[in-house]
């Protein structure tokens, strides 16, 4: 059993990170995978136990990607695992969740994305005020060439950061 004082904290705790959005999970191969030109935020409509596994991170966002599909936003292929201590009412894990944006967000977008061959990619997921929400990303995907420089460039900025640092200990 907790003392009285913990309590207070781990409350103090929970409405900390609900007011500044937690991060449950992000799509690390999407800055990769494409060039990302505006990002947008989305609410998720959750159904029983996915907000219970959502809050103990158990997410994929990594083959995941949003659609527009009669007027609505769905986000397809996400993966929330099933809540470990669920009943047999648990949620289907890569089922198609319904994205909550202002109609004239997804027509702007839907718009863009019909128009210059764009993606909707969703970045990362979190809680913020103790709402799930998803940042999706509008990107163009990169060709193999563009890959590879992406590589170079990272790989030049170690190397210059790592001669600084040398520099910085020497002098």
């Amino acid at each position: 059993m907790l003392p009285a004082a913990s309590g207070l904290q781990q409350l103090w705790y929970n409405e900390y990170v609900m007011e500044t959005g937690k991060t449950i999970s992000t799509n690390r191969k999407a800055y990769y995978n494409y060039n990302i030109d505006e990002t947008v935020e989305a609410g998720i409509v959750l159904s029983g136990t996915e907000i219970k596994s959502l809050r103990a991170g158990k997410v994929s966002l990594a083959q995941s990607f949003a659609r527009p599909e009669r007027g609505e936003l769905w986000l397809l292929n996400a993966y929330i695992a099933p809540y470990e201590s669920g009943n047999r009412y648990n949620h289907e894990p890569a089922r198609t969740r319904k994205l909550l944006m202002h109609r004239d967000e997804i027509n702007r977008l839907t718009g863009k994305a019909m128009e210059k061959r764009f993606t909707l990619v969703p970045l990362r997921m979190y809680l913020k005020n103790g709402r799930a929400k998803v940042e999706l990303g509008l990107g163009r995907g990169k060709k193999l060439y563009d890959k590879r420089e992406s590589i170079a460039q990272r790989q030049a900025d170690r190397e210059i950061e790592r001669t600084l640092k040398m520099r910085r200990v020497k002098v």
